[in-house]
């Protein structure tokens, strides 16, 4: 099995690091709830690149004392995936963020389409934001990745267009689209901004608008996917593409 995931301040892991103290509550998580004991080996991330593959020398009550065998930075990739995700109730918006961020996606943007049934509107806006990077969080340490993926600012359709205009190649799954996923080709470096609408789809008037930006609306296959798998799905497509990078 591999070695659990723990997380630390960026800037902790520096080169020629030889030894760790992890504290606070990824080392209360760590000897208190999954009772590493010495010997076992441990990962220990800065969330910004950076990974040092342990080994516990000492369990302390909320703590342990580490080994530092090596630290390795991952270089953040050439090509930039960007998931728009729609809002969307029952919490299938962050299903969607949990599983975009286990498929290595860079940054996903919290959007408020026209046909978005939750609404994020002041107190419960920043906590529901704060909501979307626990989720990324959690699932960074699942999927034992080096980087978190960026959590944006919640985006309005003016925003979205605006990024779509700037992205290197910007994608909208949509169900009547003729052009496929499979067939499109994927750009070697840049930002690829990949849009996922509601449970109730975009309107014409946004799509038009996307389109107008450059968007190119697209579609994964003969089933309409829900919006907390359409991301996942269109993702693992795109990854299999470029050689999941």
């Amino acid at each position: 099995m591999t070695a659990p995931l723990f997380l630390v301040p960026p800037g902790t892991l520096a080169p020629g690091t030889t030894s760790l103290h992890l504290d606070g509550p990824e080392g209360r998580h760590a000897a208190d709830v999954q009772r590493l004991a010495p010997g076992e080996p441990v990962l220990v991330g800065d969330g910004a690149g950076r990974i040092a593959t342990c080994t516990v020398t000492t369990a302390h009550r909320g703590a342990l004392d580490l080994d530092v065998h090596d630290v390795r930075e991952e270089l953040g990739p050439d090509l930039r995936l960007v998931l728009v995700q729609a809002l969307a109730k029952g919490d299938r918006d962050l299903m969607a963020v949990e599983a975009a961020t286990e498929l290595d996606v860079d940054e996903i943007v919290p959007w408020q389409a026209d046909r978005s049934i939750v609404r994020w509107k002041g107190e419960r806006a920043d906590k529901a934001h704060r909501r979307w990077q626990q989720v990324a969080l959690a699932a960074t340490k699942q999927a034992r990745r080096a980087r978190i993926p960026a959590v944006a600012p919640l985006a309005d359709r003016g925003a979205l267009v605006a990024r779509a205009g700037a992205a290197t190649l910007a994608l909208v799954l949509h169900e009547d689209a003729e052009e496929q996923l499979t067939t499109v080709d994927i750009p070697s470096r840049g930002e690829l901004l990949l849009v996922v609408g509601p449970e109730g789809g975009l309107t014409p008037a946004e799509l038009e608008a996307l389109t107008a930006a450059g968007a190119r609306p697209v579609r994964l296959g003969r089933t309409v996917l829900r919006t907390s798998t359409a991301g996942a799905a269109a993702l693992s497509a795109l990854h299999t593409r470029s050689g999941w990078r």
